[in-house]
Formats: C-alpha cells, sequence, structure tokens
C-alpha cells in the first residue's frame, strides 16, 4: 500500500512536469533536450542529498555489465519520451504506456513474484479500458510510434533497475549514478543541438516548477519498487498517469473525445482498487 502511495504522489507530480515541458517545447520556449536536462536536474540534487545523509553509497562494481545496459536503454527510453511528451495528446501517452504492465507481470512472474489472482483481474481491467480506446477511436495518432517505443522499452529499463536495487545497489546511489551521467549527455545535446546552455534555465522561475515536479516524482517512484512487485508499482502508475493525462490534455491542450476517455478510465480505476489487495 506505501508503495502505490508513493507512486500515486510522484505520478501527479511528473505529469504537472509533463505537461508544462510540452507546453514550453511547442511554444518553442525551451528545446526538447533542455527539457530532458530540466526533467532529472532536480532528481539528481536530491538522491545526492539522500546520500549524503545517510552517509553511506552502495554500488556493486558486479552490476556495471547490467548497469551499462540500463544507461544504454534508458538513454533511448529518454529520446523516445521527450518526443512522446513533445507530439502526442497526453491522453494518449497515459493510456498506451497501460501496455507495459501484461509484460511486466510475465516479468514478475518469472522474477519469482507471487501475483494473486485478484491482481491479475485487476491488471485485465487497465488492459481492457486500452482496448475499448482502440475500438472506439479514442487515441490520436500523433507521436504515437514514439510512444510504443516506450511502452515496450519500459519493460526492460523498469525490470532491469528493480533486479538492479534489489541484488546490488541501494536506490539513491544507483539513480544518482545513471541520471548524472544522463545528465552530461543532454547538456552537450542542448549545447550542441539546440545551442542552448540548460543551467540557465534551472533557477529560471518559469521553469522551476516543471523542474522541481519532476525531480521529486523520480524520487517517489524510484523509492516505490522497493516496497510491491513491479507490475502492481507498474500498474498504479498507468493508471494515476491516465487520470492525470485526461485532466490535463482536456484542460489545457483541448483534447477531444473526453467521454470515451472516461469511460476507458473507470476501467482503469476497477483494475487499480484490484491491484491494491
Amino acid at each position: 500500500m506505501f508503495g502505490i502511495i508513493l507512486v500515486v504522489i510522484g505520478t501527479i507530480l511528473d505529469e504537472v512536469s509533463s505537461s508544462a515541458g510540452k507546453w514550453n517545447v511547442n511554444h518553442k520556449i525551451e528545446s526538447l533536450y533542455t527539457l530532458g536536462f530540466l526533467n532529472y536536474f532536480w532528481g539528481a540534487i536530491i538522491f545526492l542529498c539522500i546520500i549524503l545523509i545517510k552517509g553511506h553509497f552502495i554500488f556493486d562494481p558486479a552490476s556495471i555489465p547490467l548497469f551499462t545496459l540500463l544507461l544504454l536503454l534508458d538513454g533511448a527510453q529518454i529520446y523516445s519520451s521527450l518526443h512522446a511528451i513533445a507530439e502526442a495528446d497526453r491522453s494518449t501517452f497515459g493510456f498506451l504506456m497501460v501496455g507495459t504492465i501484461p509484460l511486466l507481470l510475465v516479468v514478475d512472474i518469472f522474477l519469482g513474484y507471487s501475483i494473486s489472482f485478484i491482481n491479475l483481474i485487476g491488471i485485465s481491467f487497465i488492459v481492457l479500458s486500452l482496448i475499448f480506446l482502440f475500438i472506439n477511436h479514442g487515441l490520436s495518432k500523433k507521436g504515437i510510434r514514439y510512444v510504443w517505443f516506450s511502452t515496450f522499452n519500459a519493460v526492460a529499463t523498469i525490470s532491469i533497475f528493480k533486479y538492479l536495487i534489489t541484488n546490488y545497489n541501494s536506490v539513491e546511489a544507483q539513480q544518482f549514478l545513471e541520471i548524472s551521467i544522463l545528465l552530461v549527455a543532454l547538456f552537450i545535446m542542448a549545447f550542441w543541438k539546440s545551442k542552448e546552455n540548460p543551467l540557465r534555465f534551472v533557477f529560471n522561475k518559469k521553469f522551476l516548477l516543471q523542474s522541481v515536479s519532476r525531480g521529486f516524482a523520480a524520487v517517489f517512484m524510484s523509492m516505490a519498487y522497493l516496497y510491491a512487485p513491479t507490475s502492481v508499482i507498474t500498474g498504479a502508475k498507468r493508471g494515476t498517469s491516465v487520470l492525470a493525462s485526461i485532466v490535463s490534455g482536456n484542460k489545457f491542450f483541448h483534447e477531444k473525445h473526453i467521454l470515451i476517455k472516461i469511460v476507458s478510465f473507470a476501467f482503469v480505476v476497477a483494475g487499480l482498487i484490484l491491484l491494491m489487495y
């Protein structure tokens, strides 16, 4: 239950950040790579503070091969997610990412987690919401290829992350190292491709809500994986994301088919409730 609470809070903060970032990129206030840099900057700072407060840093050298693989996959995930945020409807992004859940269920079973029959029914309800949307043409095709890639690639990145923090590294050490490396890459791309210095945006009050929200979201969602199986945490994350994306998509980006999306969300809510048992 505690893991689900963490992921719900983190997902809402993430939606705030993504919606603000989408608006800024679409209005050419910031580039995609600066958006990515701002998304991860405060996360690295917060994880560093946690390390300093705890007074220890747990990173097993034996994890380096898997850590490197995760780094590469997360680099691809960042690229596709940034394009998905900028191009796809928020509700399309929220609903399609639900597709990660049944795939993660298979991974959880393989890793030895016990998934109850009620959890299976809950996951089925969430998947049904996606099917209902496809049947009723409730999803826009804009940027959909980036969302699909993010959906499938997330199965690998989440599974490897869960394995690393379960068997080798502490959450804060794992995340601080990975985010720091990715930040350097995003800084170089923003400076080279977009001729922007992302550091000039960090303390600008116009971008502070966007970047700080994403930083705390990363912390809450990373910690959540310590308290429940990957499929359950991801189910809670995707379910909350659907509601948040429907609200932001309709209110700020004037997305259509709101009634169809609300019906689909009802399936998600039913599934989320069953996932809590």
